[in-house]
């Protein structure tokens, strides 16, 4: 089944992202994601489906109580899909707020950005 930009944001975030279970994670990435992938974080690069799975779990444990939420729809237009999150605290105010777009081929993401655009302090 060929996914869409958008429906490949949600997945992005709500079965990769906030998915517990490692082995659920990784069949939707290798599902969903080209295997040289390249995610572009705020402070690093990540190449590969391997080394995406890993992260996602780092990203996992530093906040194992969090998740993303959507900060509305998904949109896209031609290959390349964007979405933005809430992430903190479930049923909380989110804790930092951001966006991820990616560019899609053949039904599958090649290229993930993620620009995180605010970061509350814990009161």
């Amino acid at each position: 089944m060929t996914r869409s930009p958008g429906d490949l944001m949600r997945v992005n975030l709500l079965e990769v992202f906030n998915e517990p279970d490692p082995a659920r994670r990784a069949a939707v990435i290798a599902e969903n994601y080209a295997e040289d992938v390249v995610w572009h974080e705020p402070d690093r690069i990540i190449r590969g489906r391997k080394h995406l799975e890993r992260r996602a779990e780092e990203v996992r444990a530093e906040n194992p109580d969090w998740v993303f939420r959507p900060a509305g729809p998904a949109s896209e237009l031609d290959d390349v899909g964007h979405l933005g999150f809430h992430y903190g605290p479930a049923g909380q105010s989110p804790m930092a707020t951001g966006m991820d777009i990616a560019r899609i081929r053949d039904g599958v993401i090649i290229e993930l950005y993620t620009i995180v655009t605010e970061i509350r302090q814990p009161s």
